[in-house]
């Protein structure tokens, strides 16, 4: 469990708050509100609100309880950068280790996610900066016990084990099935796998691509990074390519990625083979997450179809990072 800070933790507060959130649902909203508290988007699985204090706008996050350690992780992440004053991030406040709903108060962030501007290419280069600033960080106390969530082997254990058995119980007539099956043989040929699985020094990990994450505040021209509840160690190129090849990156071209790449100095003569084998493991990765919805999201497999396609076809990945 994370330990507390010398910032008061709200004990009266967050027992209101755990009574309201197990009401009946038609009166948990109306008890929320009573208690001044907002409900914010994105918190995945946990419950994010906002709280406005006497020192400013803060953010009480309510974590689910499983073996990821959602609040220790963040909890830890939070504190180490506060350590080293990293701009761009929550600032940690308080945290109550609750057997059944921990909770963790920390500052509340303005921006809008990058997805949502107007003008997403608006909040790229303040990613980069706060990138930048979050690898300089070393990987040191608690967290450095942790790999981050979705990992390389987690990663390569979704595509290798789990997807290929998935795929073999569709009927062998399948055309999908077959192109699928040829891409996974392209997959260990390319012998992606044991590329990744090369050790290597680890570094301070967000753990969760998404450009959700990222808020860009037009007034500061800056933009943040939150959510730090799957953060953990893990490899700079790994973390490049998983940037570029989540699924919210389908939002730019892969010129656009290249300048931003370069400016956050990831990939090297010494890691590009690792970036473009993790480049194609990413995006192999959500492809198999979007088979699983290929009738409902029928239009977003295809891109990802074409994107893997395209990425195996090419010796160099897409840009000369």
């Amino acid at each position: 469990m994370p330990p507390t800070t010398a910032y008061a933790v709200p004990t009266d507060l967050l027992e209101k708050l755990r009574a309201a959130r197990a009401a009946d649902p038609g009166a948990e909203s109306r008890r929320i509100a009573d208690l001044g508290l907002r409900p914010l988007t994105g918190g995945r699985n946990n419950d994010v609100y906002a709280w406005q204090t006497p020192t400013g706008p803060a953010c009480i996050k309510v974590y689910k309880v499983d073996e990821r350690r959602r609040d220790e992780r963040e909890w830890h992440a939070l504190t180490l950068l506060a350590e080293h004053a990293v701009p761009g991030v929550p600032a940690p406040l308080w945290a109550d280790p609750h057997p059944t709903s921990p909770a963790i108060g920390m500052t509340l962030l303005p921006g809008v996610s990058i997805p949502d501007l107007p003008t997403p290419e608006d909040g790229l280069d303040g990613l980069a900066d706060t990138w930048t600033r979050i690898a300089q960080v070393p990987l040191t106390g608690r967290l450095a016990q942790f790999t981050r969530v979705d990992s390389v082997a987690h990663y390569v254990e979704r595509i290798s084990d789990i997807w290929t058995k998935q795929l073999g119980e569709q009927p062998s007539g399948d055309a999908l099935t077959r192109d699928l099956s040829r891409l996974l043989d392209r997959w260990w040929a390319d012998e992606d796998a044991a590329v990744l699985a090369q050790p290597q020094p680890p570094v301070l990990s967000r753990g969760d691509a998404n450009l959700l994450n990222w808020l860009h505040d037009a007034a500061s021209h800056a933009t943040a990074c939150v959510d730090w509840e799957f953060s953990g160690a893990s490899d700079p190129a790994f973390d490049a390519a998983d940037l570029v090849e989540h699924i919210s990156g389908r939002l730019f071209d892969d010129e656009t990625w290249s300048k931003v790449i370069t400016k956050l100095g990831a990939v090297t003569r010494q890691n590009a083979h690792r970036f473009y084998a993790a480049q194609r493991t990413c995006a192999l990765r959500w492809l198999a997450v979007l088979w699983k919805q290929r009738t409902v999201r029928a239009e977003e497999f295809q891109v990802q179809l074409d994107r893997v396609r395209r990425l195996q076809d090419c010796d160099i990945a897409l840009a000369n990072w």
